[in-house]
């Protein structure tokens, strides 16, 4: 995502999201700052609360402007993530079961 980054209560709970999305941003943060961030959601969206509208970023341009990618304490980072939940979507549930591998190819 562009200037922000996803939910996590929408994986499991919300700290669990978190913790397991620090380790993805760990990883991210190791990559180099030309390689092009193409979001999965932009402004508007149901998915961040500060979501850019931009169509793609950078590692470099995240790793400066993105708040969330520039906590570098587990800890902090998951009281970022958790703090400031936005109105889960209609669906929320269903999309936390099908994460969770509940009711993927049509087993409902």
């Amino acid at each position: 995502m562009v200037g922000d980054l996803g939910r996590t209560e929408l994986a499991s709970s919300a700290e669990l999201g978190a913790r397991s999305l620090f380790e993805t941003v760990q990883k991210l943060k190791s990559l180099p700052d030309y390689l092009e961030v193409l979001p999965g959601a932009y402004s508007g969206s149901v998915c961040g609360l500060s979501l850019s509208g931009k169509p793609m970023s950078t590692i470099g341009f995240e790793r400066r402007f993105n708040k969330a990618f520039q906590i570098d304490d587990k800890d902090e980072f998951v009281r970022h993530m958790t703090q400031n939940i936005p109105t889960p979507p209609p669906e929320a549930a269903k999309i936390r079961a099908t994460n969770l591998g509940a009711a993927a190819c049509g087993s409902e």
